[in-house]
Parts: C-alpha cells; structure tokens; sequence
C-alpha cells in the first residue's frame, strides 16, 4: 500500500472516477494518505463527488507517470472521525486554508476490498490488494 501511495504522491494528481445515475463522472484529485493502515482520499461534503460516493461507493482512481500507470478500485467507505480528517489535513498543509478538521464540510474515505494494478507497455501488469 505504501507504493501505492508514493505513486499517486509522485505523480501529483490522480483521476477519480464515480457514478451519477447511469453517467460516469471523472475528475482531477490530489490527496492520498495513509492512516491507521488504509489509503484515503478526501474532498468536501458540499460537493457532488460527495453525493456520488455516498450513494455509490464504488470507485476507481488512475494517474499516470512517464510509461507506468496506476489504477486503484474499491469501495470508498466514509471515515467520520476528527483525527481521520485531521490526519489527513496534517499530510497536505496547503488543504488547511480552505478545510478544517472540525468545518462540518471536510470528508475523508478510505479504500475497502481495494485492487491496485500497476501497469506500463513495457512489463506485466502487477496488483496489490489492500
């Protein structure tokens, strides 16, 4: 899990991607942490990602680095608690001016029954689940 993190770190931004209704939905994120042994993202709960995974948890995630991509899927499963939240603010100082651990507004989640599959057009593809 820990490369998985280190890539998506690395390559700075990452694509979720969600369901509305029947209709995909896919944008850009930045965040991915690890706490307490899960890998998390998170986002603002006035925001219609939010409403997406509520609804829906599952999900996948893709970035890309030079010749090797990574894709992530799972379930995202909400996490309420304060030092969760705070955890992950503490990781991305610049979140701190537009989020709070105690804002009403900041969402973490984590990855359940998740599969990681590193790939490239030059070797195997290679998965880890978490």
């Amino acid at each position: 899990m820990e490369r998985v993190e280190k890539f998506l770190k690395d390559a700075n931004v990452y694509y979720l991607a969600t369901m509305e209704g029947d209709q995909p939905r896919v944008r850009p994120f930045g965040t991915a942490h690890i706490f307490e042994g899960k890998l998390y993202i998170q986002t603002g709960k006035v925001k219609e990602v939010y409403k997406q995974i509520k609804e829906n948890p599952k999900a996948e995630i893709c970035a890309c680095m030079k010749d090797q991509w990574l894709r992530v899927s799972g379930e995202l499963m909400e996490d309420d608690r304060r030092e969760a939240r705070q955890s992950m603010l503490d990781d991305y100082p610049s979140l701190q001016s537009m989020y709070s651990a105690d804002d009403g507004n900041t969402a973490v989640f984590y990855f359940r029954n998740a599969t990681a599959v590193f790939s490239s057009f030059h070797a195997e593809p290679e998965v880890i689940k978490f």
